[in-house]
């Protein structure tokens, strides 16, 4: 299980077990955030809480960051799927380095394409200084 807080701790998240990725975003709200997204399903192992105020873009999600200290913790969806499951992603860059360290980097261009790129063999450890 992986913990996140933003810098005051008044908003967390878990995410059980450990993501196959971590997606580096460069759409024009992520690249402004500098987020690292682990995707998930609400409830569904991965649990937020916490008092929030959310940013909506367009009619797909909400980015909700902690009112007090301004970190962004999460994006949620705004409709369900078929299955009724609403999706949630987390933001690793709240997680301990340690924890997240060897997670894969994947590259998704939000930007032009819309498509997954092929991962190129860094991890999370590869963006710290």
């Amino acid at each position: 299980m992986i913990h996140g807080s933003c810098l005051c701790n008044s908003v967390k998240w878990t995410f059980a077990g450990t993501p196959d990725g971590a997606t580096a975003c460069n759409c024009t709200a992520c690249r402004r955030y500098g987020t690292l997204w682990a995707y998930g399903y609400e409830e569904e192992g991965v649990d937020v809480s916490g008092k929030t105020k959310m940013f909506v873009r367009g009619e797909a999600v909400e980015f909700h960051f902690c009112p007090k200290c301004g970190c962004m913790a999460y994006w949620r969806g705004q409709t369900v799927d078929d299955r009724g499951r609403r999706r949630l992603a987390v933001n690793l860059r709240l997680a301990d380095p340690a924890l997240i360290a060897d997670i894969p980097i994947d590259h998704f261009d939000g930007l032009d394409s819309f498509d997954d790129l092929p991962r190129d063999g860094r991890c999370v450890k590869d963006l710290w200084f």
